[in-house]
């Protein structure tokens, strides 16, 4: 706002610029706090979300001059936003694939070489077609060489993959045959058997309010209190049959939840466990039809401890062939938000 307007003044300038600076400052903030957990875990999406934010803020300063004043005061507080959250997504991202690359220590010659260099033309039809020639461009080689990153540790969507293929198949895919099947964007938290259509969702971290609600029917809340009639026998059964683990699961088949409580000092590879668990008893639900959406708490219970025995008496096995694949288990990549933990009184009633 300025350039070529006559009518412009300093102050207007100074406003646009605070106005432009503080709009990518909020942005980065709410950006880093709401998202700030998922950035490593799934750094691929996150690395190709950043060159989609840049390129649609270059797209927006080249669309700017053709605006009124108003329309692209909005505009160039929309592309401010957008740069500040590819800072945000490019920054972490990097940092945790640079890390991946570093074999042999060297974190900061891959660091240095990650230079870009820009040019510009003149002319507003070769300015055009450059530049949606070399977007075009740039956004197709980037996701090829996030897709072509091999990543160790298992996120929720290469889980996903890795052990319903162990399980259906008594197969292990390695991290080279996961690179080729994950996809770069998926839906946060979702359940799929293999490659298929989404089965349900998982929150792991998941808080015990969460699980007590999903405990008991809507219809058996007390229209005074919100009280669950028998929540407190549900939970006791859940407690004893999660004793020797160190996280509860329960699936709630109605809504296609899962949720999963992750008990005080829950190591890396329990969270897988619990996320094997809950994926396993998704895809049983879901094989088993319709009849499945109105399981009650008993049947779901035995589900749930038949399950879990089954899966506990070739977990051993598993792990073991999933580092002998290349798979880094001691890497908790599962939780993309801040999760609860709950800790259990040895000496009670349960």
């Amino acid at each position: 706002v300025g350039v070529g307007d006559a009518n412009a003044s300093p102050t207007t300038a100074l406003l646009l610029s605070i106005l432009q600076e503080s709009t990518g400052r909020i942005a980065t903030i709410i950006f880093a706090h709401r998202l700030g957990t998922s950035l490593e875990p799934e750094c691929k999406m996150y690395r190709l979300a950043a060159d989609i934010f840049n390129d649609a803020a270059m797209l927006l300063d080249c669309l700017s001059p053709a605006l009124p004043r108003e329309p692209r005061v909005l505009l160039l507080s929309s592309s401010s936003m957008l740069r500040a959250l590819c800072g945000v997504a490019a920054g972490s991202s990097k940092a945790s694939l640079s890390a991946h690359f570093a074999k042999w220590g060297n974190l900061g010659e891959l660091n240095a070489a990650g230079s870009v260099v820009v040019s510009y033309v003149s002319s507003p039809i070769t300015t055009w077609t450059c530049l949606i020639l070399l977007l075009s461009i740039h956004l197709a080689m980037n996701r090829a060489a996030v897709r072509a990153v091999m990543l160790r540790s298992l996120n929720r969507q290469r889980a996903n993959l890795v052990i319903s293929t162990y399980l259906d198949r008594d197969k292990v895919l390695t991290p080279k045959e996961v690179s080729v099947q994950e996809r770069i964007f998926e839906r946060n938290g979702v359940l799929r058997w293999r490659s298929s259509s989404p089965l349900a969702a998982a929150r792991i971290g998941s808080s015990l309010q969460g699980l007590l609600a999903s405990l008991g029917p809507a219809r058996e809340r007390s229209q005074r209190t919100g009280s669950i009639r028998d929540t407190e026998a549900r939970l006791t059964r859940l407690i004893r049959l999660y004793g020797q683990e160190e996280f509860l699961v329960w699936y709630d088949a109605p809504q296609r939840l899962g949720h999963i409580i992750l008990k005080e000092g829950a190591a890396a590879e329990s969270q897988l466990k619990a996320w094997a668990l809950v994926l396993w008893i998704a895809h049983r639900h879901h094989a088993a039809g319709a009849d499945a959406t109105s399981a009650v708490f008993e049947s779901s219970v035995e589900l749930h401890r038949r399950t879990l025995q089954e899966l506990s008496l070739q977990w051993s096995n598993c792990t073991s062939r999933l580092r002998k694949a290349g798979w880094d288990l001691d890497n908790g990549s599962l939780e993309t938000t801040s999760g609860s933990r709950i800790r259990l009184n040895v000496n009670s009633d349960f």
